[in-house]
């Protein structure tokens, strides 16, 4: 397992900056707004020391009343230029969002498919989730309200100052323990939340791997191990999470404590000058409401820098994604014939553990190879390296004449596609399903590919292909999200299929009148098949041993059973032979079929077969 990256300090600045750049009149207007509604906002104090001091100087109820009308006017311009800077404020933040998360959809999409799979489904998973969303409020809330606040504060404090500037002085006696606590907590605070997300992700991965594999769990008798992973990344999270508590709750602590001090310090000065004739009450009382307004967007600044450095962690995990080398566009080598080689071919997922040793093989156009052998034996991986998902650590894989890896990925998927038993139902219709694979493809098209990989529950969908699927919608059986991604395959129209367990979830009937029916469109194709039914390796033209990482052994199935070597060790016979006269066959539902053909019990080459042996 490795994490994707976590972006540094100065490249979520940067970021940030080019995403205010990119939105510069709208930052402007938002400023703009919020300013002119701080500035209404400072006339009312003033006016209300106005109305102190003329009440003290003898003024009339008319002098009072037109200061009164003046004050009421001044609060609602200020809550007009508020409502305006606000609705500014949040068009430029859902914007703002919006491409935030585009960039990261197109990121992600972007990345190898070996490095989201060796990062793990929880660390991508929590970054496609909170922390873009996190990201999300950050941009659209935080930082609008930092700025203002920001704003509304230099405001506030310079109008003290302007009436008396020993009384702006006195207004600055809480800042030094706020702004020591702050430093204090900026310094530990985004490491802190790193460790935090990153426990989060790790909780993710082990709660969705083991909900994946529970089948696989209760077949070894894991649950306890599990329970025990579970429960670790558990704590880790908690400590983690207690570690930002205990910095939040120091932080608070010292600011709420601070807040009275500069109210108690301009009445002790106020009164001072107002002894000494330096300053009339009127500043005074005007001196105290302003420091009392600046408690609002202190606070506000305060607790919204908290949240900020929630926001700057998880923007640089999801700046992270983009830190990962995209595919590569490939060289410009064109294939002249659809020949895959493997030559010395050695990969390793951990340094100095290789998984394949020198695997030296060749497929020719059209031919169909099964692979089989046991658990670990690499076959998955040899599917991978043939793909070109992975490269291979010494030797070369070639399609042609050229490297796999070095193709372009869209020509390479054009040629070799590979099929696993995991599949994905996107949320969308049966048509925005099937359209990932051909884009282009007419209705008929799509019908015909279902009715190919013979997924007769199309015809019951109430509204055939504009049938929603995916949460809240139709949910499709393991079985028929696996024909779909057949389907999908029919679509593509590649030349070369790599099928690994792709017919897995579906019961053996099902598999077998599936790959029956996929026979027609794989005529004349290249077909590496992961041999895990009896009838694959059976019925392909090869079959290649594959054993502790080496091809031991490769030939007809008729021929490496004649042999009696590696290919029994690896389940392709057993002493054991089951036949059943074709007239007394059964299928799948317990019903006497037609279907022709002996049954041979396989043990390693069919996972069903292997677990009913126990």
């Amino acid at each position: 397992m490795s994490a994707l990256p976590v972006a540094d300090r100065s490249t979520v600045r940067r970021a940030l900056r080019d995403l205010i750049g990119r939105h510069r009149r709208a930052v402007l207007a938002v400023l703009a707004l919020h300013s002119a509604a701080a500035i209404a906002g400072l006339a009312p104090p003033w006016l209300l020391g106005r109305i102190v001091d003329g009440v003290t100087g003898g003024a009339g109820v008319a002098t009072v009343d037109r200061l009164a009308l003046a004050i009421g006017a001044a609060v609602l311009v200020q809550a007009l230029l508020s409502r305006y800077a606000q609705y500014a404020g949040h068009r430029f933040g859902e914007r703002a969002v919006a491409e935030l998360r585009e960039d990261f959809v197109r990121r992600t999409l972007g990345l190898p498919v070996s490095v989201v799979e060796r990062a793990g489904s929880g660390d991508l998973a929590t970054r496609s989730s909170v922390d873009v969303s996190t990201v999300g409020t950050t941009v659209r809330d935080v930082v609008p309200t930092i700025v203002i606040a920001s704003v509304q504060l230099t405001l506030l404090f310079g109008a003290v100052f302007l009436l008396h500037p020993l009384l702006g002085l006195a207004a600055l006696t809480g800042l030094p323990s706020i702004g020591a606590v702050t430093r204090w907590y900026l310094r530990r605070a985004s490491p802190a939340y790193l460790t935090e997300g990153a426990a989060a992700a790790a909780l993710t991965e082990t709660l969705t791997s083991t909900a994946d594999g529970a089948r696989t769990v209760e077949a070894l008798r894991l649950a306890d191990d599990r329970i025990a992973r579970g429960t670790t990344r558990i704590a880790r999270l908690w400590a983690a999470r207690r570690a930002t508590l205990g910095l939040r709750t120091v932080f608070f602590t010292v600011v709420e404590a601070s807040y009275p001090l500069p109210v108690a310090a301009v009445l002790l000065v106020g009164g001072y000058l107002l002894a000494r004739g330096s300053v009339s009450l009127g500043a005074v009382v005007a001196a105290a409401l302003y420091l009392q307004q600046a408690i609002e967007p202190l606070d506000r600044l305060l607790q919204w820098t908290e949240q900020a450095q929630r926001g700057f962690a998880s923007f640089a995990r999801v700046l992270g994604v983009g830190l990962v080398p995209p595919e590569s566009p490939g060289a410009a080598c064109t294939p002249r014939d659809e020949r895959l080689v493997v030559r010395g071919a050695r990969f390793s997922y951990a340094p100095g553990h290789d998984v394949l040793h020198g695997i030296d093989l060749e497929v020719r156009p059209g031919e169909r190879l099964a692979v089989v052998g046991p658990s670990g034996a690499g076959k998955s991986t040899l599917a991978r390296l043939l793909a070109g998902i992975d490269a291979p650590r010494q030797g070369v894989v070639s399609i042609g004449g050229c490297p796999v890896t070095d193709l372009d990925p869209a020509e390479r998927r054009r040629r070799i596609a590979l099929v696993t038993q995991e599949h994905h139902v996107f949320i969308g219709s049966v048509r925005d399903n099937l359209a990932f694979a051909a884009p282009d493809a007419t209705d008929e098209q799509m019908r015909s590919a279902l009715r190919t990989v013979g997924a007769d529950w199309y015809a019951e969908l109430p509204d055939g292909l504009d049938t929603p699927l995916g949460d809240g919608a139709r949910q499709l059986a393991a079985a028929e999200a696996q024909q779909l991604a057949l389907a999908r395959l029919v679509l593509a129209d590649p030349h070369t299929l790599i099928l690994d367990e792709a017919t897995a979830a579906l019961d053996p009937t099902t598999a077998r009148r599936t790959e029956r029916a996929l026979a027609a469109v794989l005529t004349g194709r290249t077909v590496i098949a992961i041999a895990h039914r009896l009838n694959t390796a059976h019925d392909a033209d090869r079959v290649a041993v594959l054993s502790d990482g080496r091809i031991t052994e490769i030939g007809s199935h008729h021929d490496l059973v004649r042999a009696d070597g590696a290919g029994g060790e690896a389940g392709l016979d057993l002493p054991l032979e089951e036949r059943v006269d074709e007239d007394h066959r059964q299928d799948g539902d317990g019903q006497c079929g037609e279907e022709a053909g002996p049954v041979r019990l396989v043990a390693g080459v069919d996972r069903d077969v292997g677990d009913a042996l126990g």
